[in-house]
């Protein structure tokens, strides 16, 4: 069956870096766009960033634009986010998605905590 698995996220000091990354299996990782959303307390789960299934063509809330970058190794079954430049605002649980014929997989969820 469909597992995605995150890690990576902890607690950063505003400014700080931090690289999530997703575990795919069960399905062929190299054929679907894969997404990272992330849902903070008393908020909606928002869309942060997506990349296809190449790898070629990436997409990013305007929040995150230059500060986050999605990348993929379609080898290891593996989505990366690479967070830069955190803000307390960045603050959430951040989760791994893939959409396979019209059904939607979740992770279970990273938290990342921005604070110093």
């Amino acid at each position: 069956q469909v597992q995605l698995v995150e890690s990576g996220g902890g607690l950063v000091q505003p400014g700080g870096s931090l690289r999530l990354s997703c575990a795919a299996s069960g399905f062929i990782f190299s054929s679907y766009a894969m997404s990272w959303y992330r849902q903070a307390p008393g908020k909606e789960r928002e869309l942060v960033a997506v990349i296809c299934d190449t790898g070629s063509r990436r997409n990013y809330a305007d929040s995150v634009k230059g500060r986050f970058t999605i990348s993929r190794d379609n080898a290891k079954n593996l989505v990366y986010l690479q967070m830069n430049s955190l803000k307390a605002e960045d603050a959430a649980v951040y989760y791994c998605q893939c959409r396979i014929l019209r059904h939607d997989y979740w992770g279970q969820g990273t938290q990342v905590t921005v604070s110093s």
